[in-house]
């Protein structure tokens, strides 16, 4: 059994999938890390100079790759669901969670962050509280439609990974009866 988180950034994807992973005791996998680990170069870097859809493209190929291994718990990037088929790909070789929050709880964890750490997210750099918030918005908005499909939905807003992750393997019980 494969376990995808999927969910806006900041929702806790990380936080929540090592936590899962050690109790389930299944091998945690960051998508992100792994392009970057690939590549030799960050999301922010192949941003800017591979350009998105050549991000895109790869994050396919390495969902396509990571299926074929068992019991992990994976980490992917906030926009890896809304692109090509990848959703349907993880519905049909796993379970997918969906990590829900609201715009507003997700800037305020996004504002959280240490600047080191938004600058890594190419997606946030150069924007102001409002431009972020706008953001948020509108990209939570139509990413919903997909994130939506999974087959657990989950609420992140009180930031308890105990508590998340309880929900989150009593849901994963019920699926399986």
């Amino acid at each position: 059994m494969n376990i995808f988180l999927i969910g806006f950034m900041g929702s806790g994807k990380t936080t929540i999938g090592r936590k899962l992973s050690a109790q389930l005791q299944f091998r945690f996998v960051d998508l992100d890390g792994l392009i970057e680990e690939e590549m030799n170069m960050s999301v922010s870097e192949l941003f800017s100079k591979m350009g998105e859809p050549f991000f895109r493209n790869k994050e396919k190929e390495m969902i396509l790759d990571i299926i074929k291994n068992e019991n992990q718990v994976i980490s992917v990037g906030g926009g890896a669901p809304c692109f090509f088929n990848n959703l349907e790909i993880m519905n049909d070789n796993g379970i997918t969670i969906y990590l829900k929050m609201t715009s507003g709880a997700l800037l305020q964890r996004l504002l959280q962050l240490p600047a080191a750490a938004r600058a890594n997210r190419p997606l946030l750099v150069n924007k102001s509280r409002e431009e972020l918030f706008d953001y948020i918005s509108s990209t939570l908005e139509k990413r919903e439609e997909f994130y939506n499909k999974a087959k657990i939905v989950v609420s992140n807003e009180v930031f308890d990974t105990s508590l998340t992750v309880g929900r989150i393997l009593t849901a994963i019980n019920h699926l399986k009866k």
